[in-house]
């Protein structure tokens, strides 16, 4: 499959026994940082087939009703995503585009690809401190918000 220039980010949530919501971070195997569920798509995806397919890779999570987009929106330099492959959709394209989604989980079963190392469930106040890029602290930031006001629309389904 050839890599298409759309990148994707899904923030897993969890609404616990005390209805307090815990998110699930994970901590990169090369580079040791923490991020959110992150992707690229393939071939034509859309960007939410590419976040389905993501998750289920890197977390083992199926796919579900339970996704939601966000307003989050950002962009990434091609030789962020690349590395040493450089500009391979062609020398004039110089940021892909990053769509955000949200996942209420039913539950905390995840299975973590080789991709990562680990994974934690958190609160909003650990995982913002721990997120390495400021495009998963923005969205984290507007899940938080939106979840704390009931705000959060399903897009899936």
């Amino acid at each position: 499959m050839a890599r298409a220039p759309i990148q994707i980010l899904v923030l897993p949530y969890y609404r616990n026994e005390r209805n307090e919501i815990e998110f699930a971070i994970f901590k990169r195997a090369d580079e040791h940082y923490w991020q959110f569920i992150a992707g690229g798509a393939e071939d034509d995806e859309t960007p939410i087939e590419t976040a389905m397919r993501e998750t289920f890779e890197e977390a083992g999570i199926l796919p579900s009703d339970n996704l939601y987009e966000l307003e989050s929106f950002s962009t990434i330099p091609v030789t962020g995503v690349t590395g040493e492959q450089g500009f391979i959709w062609g020398e004039d394209v110089y940021l892909l585009p990053q769509y955000c989604f949200a996942l209420e989980m039913l539950n905390k079963d995840i299975k973590i690809s080789a991709e990562h190392t680990e994974y934690k469930w958190t609160c909003y106040n650990d995982a913002y401190e721990l997120l390495n890029w400021q495009s998963n602290k923005n969205a984290l930031w507007e899940l938080n918000c939106k979840l704390s006001k009931n705000k959060i629309g399903s897009i899936h389904g």
